[in-house]
């Protein structure tokens, strides 16, 4: 049974519910966050906090609790889950409203959920990705506003691909819900505006600062032909290989060293959290 936090109150997850007239529904108004725990201890909470706390700025949403508060919460939660590993999902509406569009007072989910790794033939063979000429409103906020990858289902299922990367006037962003990274050499290149800022891209990016020269700038679609390798982050995703873009295979087709060795030091990491 997973548990869950609902404006002060912890109850079982089927037992929680938000108000028909909360401004997401009739909005769409709201933003969340989402982490996984690692021995029994929430992954890079100063991080995640950080961000969570500047996307509500950013959509003016006053936070209902402080971080201290918020982590007591957390640690209530994954006891009642029995000590196993959970993926945590934050979830802050613009909450009910009198005239339909003034915020008053946000509304506060805290889910647990199950964790749902990818599948490891995806890490030995790569995935294919399709390009979408897209770049999301908000980057840096993490909304709840997914309509565009939703749309795109059937064309990303038919090209036989897992997810879209998006791009805009031939400069690359992001992936519908992970970073994008490329390698040329020693170089590893990520792009660094219309992007959500991951925290395992931030993770990646500090454990590679001794092997690699780091450049994070704007990426062009035409660097992806002298590319040796490219692959995704994100907390489920961690570090994938993408080995197919459209119609461009990347490299030499197969996922490539870098990947799998920052896929190496990430697990390193995760196993002594």
């Amino acid at each position: 049974m997973h548990y869950g936090y609902f404006n002060g109150t912890i109850a079982p997850t089927d037992q929680l519910a938000v108000g028909v007239t909360d401004l997401s529904l009739l909005r769409g108004y709201g933003l969340f966050d989402y982490f996984l725990t690692y021995n029994g201890r929430p992954f890079q909470w100063d991080w995640y906090w950080e961000r969570f706390q500047n996307s509500a700025s950013r959509m003016h949403l006053p936070l209902p609790i402080g971080k201290d508060e918020t982590y007591a919460i957390l640690l209530d939660l994954i006891e009642r889950s029995g000590g196993v590993d959970v993926a945590f999902r934050f979830v802050m509406t613009g909450g009910y409203s009198a005239d339909s569009i003034s915020i008053e007072r946000p509304n506060l989910l805290i889910l647990t959920e199950s964790i749902h790794p990818v599948p490891p033939i995806q890490y030995e063979k790569g995935i294919k990705v399709i390009l979408d000429e897209y770049v999301r409103e908000m980057a840096e906020v993490k909304s709840t506003d997914y309509k565009r990858v939703i749309l795109m289902a059937q064309a990303i299922k038919s090209a036989g691909a897992s997810d879209l990367l998006y791009q805009k006037g031939g400069e690359i962003s992001e992936l519908s819900r992970s970073n994008f990274f490329i390698v040329k050499g020693d170089r590893l290149i990520t792009p660094n505006r219309h992007i959500l800022h991951g925290i395992t891209r931030r993770t990646i990016l500090q454990l590679a600062q001794n092997d690699f020269q780091i450049e994070e700038r704007p990426v062009l679609l035409s660097e992806l032909y002298d590319a040796s390798e490219a692959f995704t982050t994100s907390s489920t995703k961690k570090v994938l290989p993408i080995v197919q873009i459209g119609e461009l295979t990347v490299g030499d087709g197969n996922p490539g060293p870098t990947a799998k060795f920052l896929l190496e030091r990430f697990d390193e990491l995760i196993k002594t959290w």
